[in-house]
């Protein structure tokens, strides 16, 4: 993985412009988590497909330098996760509610690690 964060530990690590691994402790805030709970109701994040990859015939040849992104949110009761390629070729609104989620995050990531 080139970027993983997890809430609980707080480490955050990802590839710096010089591919170098980089981890950081990032602390989001309890409104920073409720807003990206909300984001995720709000863009049907618990509705969309686990698996939102390309076919299997896809995942050796060129394309394997395709991003794929892995989402998991976890609460006490449920949890859900999906992962999903960038180039995903189904539902295009399941496509874009995930990749919106993925930027959601991303951004509340650099806002976090900015403070």
């Amino acid at each position: 993985m080139v970027n993983e964060y997890n809430s609980k530990t707080r480490i955050y690590k990802y590839l710096d412009k010089k591919d170098s691994l980089i981890t950081d402790t990032v602390k989001f805030t309890k409104d920073d988590l409720l807003y990206l709970h909300r984001k995720a109701m709000e863009l049907g994040f618990w509705n969309l497909d686990t698996d939102m990859t390309g076919p299997e015939w896809q995942k050796d040849s060129i394309n394997s330098k395709v991003p794929r992104f892995y989402l998991e949110y976890n609460y006490k009761d449920k949890s859900k996760h999906v992962t999903l390629d960038a180039d995903f070729a189904g539902n295009p609104r399941m496509h874009d509610a995930a990749k919106s989620m993925i930027d959601e995050i991303n951004r509340m990531l650099a806002t976090a690690q900015a403070r």
